[in-house]
């Protein structure tokens, strides 16, 4: 190996966050080619961690290591949201932390990669394609060891826990959730749900909120909520809640 190699090398790891993955096609715009990464992998440096991503040998890396290579990395615009985003800040806490569904989102037109999609990460990884809430508003930085991942707020990530509400997420669940969130800031909300785009999740939100009667909720300037016209079935055979046009599990009214 010449200098420069070396040189590289020694830069790539002295810079290295433990538990991330390298990218292949960022370690080229660091004047790593594909050849060099071949060498350093065949002399035992580097790790393949699937089809264009590498890691250190012997070093675990978790999704959170994966995901801060897809934000830092590829500049891939997709987040941990939803449940997962809930359990990181200490929300949802009868959730079994490790053992859950991590919930990805994003843009419509945001693919994974091979790497990240086919990777085992010993958990399910549903990743949400969605426009209904704006891409870039009340996300926050999560610390997760050496490195930060973005997040959303416990504000976005209720939202995202209604987006993916009955089917995937269970509605007497996310009023479980509701009931704990007493701190949420409606300088934050109201502009979520102003740009909200999705009328189930805006009503199905409302009557939560209402229901759980936290003090933030009358804070809230619900005539700048468009709320659609017309009733809205969440749930087949359910109890209709005229106040909001919703149809939703008798279970939940009756809690």
């Amino acid at each position: 190996m010449n200098t420069n190699n070396r040189e590289k090398l020694k830069n790539l790891l002295d810079s290295h966050l433990p538990g991330t993955v390298y990218v292949a096609s960022w370690l080229e715009g660091r004047g790593i080619s594909r050849d060099l990464q071949k060498h350093y992998r065949k002399s035992g440096w580097l790790e393949t961690a699937g089809t264009g991503a590498f890691k250190r040998p012997g070093e675990q890396v978790s999704w959170q290591g994966g995901l801060y290579a897809l934000q830092a990395q590829s500049g891939l615009d997709v987040h941990a949201g939803a449940l997962t985003a809930l359990a990181l800040q200490g929300y949802a806490h009868y959730l079994r932390l490790g053992a859950e569904t991590v919930f990805l989102f994003s843009p419509p037109k945001t693919n994974l990669p091979a790497w990240f999609k086919n990777r085992d990460w010993g958990q399910k990884i549903h990743h949400c394609k969605t426009s209904a809430l704006p891409p870039a508003l009340a996300l926050a930085d999560y610390q997760a060891g050496a490195f930060s991942i973005q997040i959303s707020t416990p504000e976005r990530a209720f939202l995202e826990c209604l987006h993916l509400s009955p089917d995937t997420i269970d509605l007497v669940e996310c009023y479980q959730v509701m009931e704990g969130l007493t701190t949420l800031r409606p300088k934050l909300l109201q502009p979520l749900l102003e740009q909200c785009s999705s009328i189930k999740v805006k009503r199905l939100f409302l009557y939560m909120a209402e229901k759980a009667g936290h003090d933030w909720f009358q804070r809230l300037d619900t005539s700048k909520f468009n709320l659609g016209a017309g009733a809205r079935t969440v749930t087949k055979g359910g109890v209709y809640v005229s106040s909001y046009g919703l149809t939703v599990p008798e279970e939940l009214v009756k809690l």
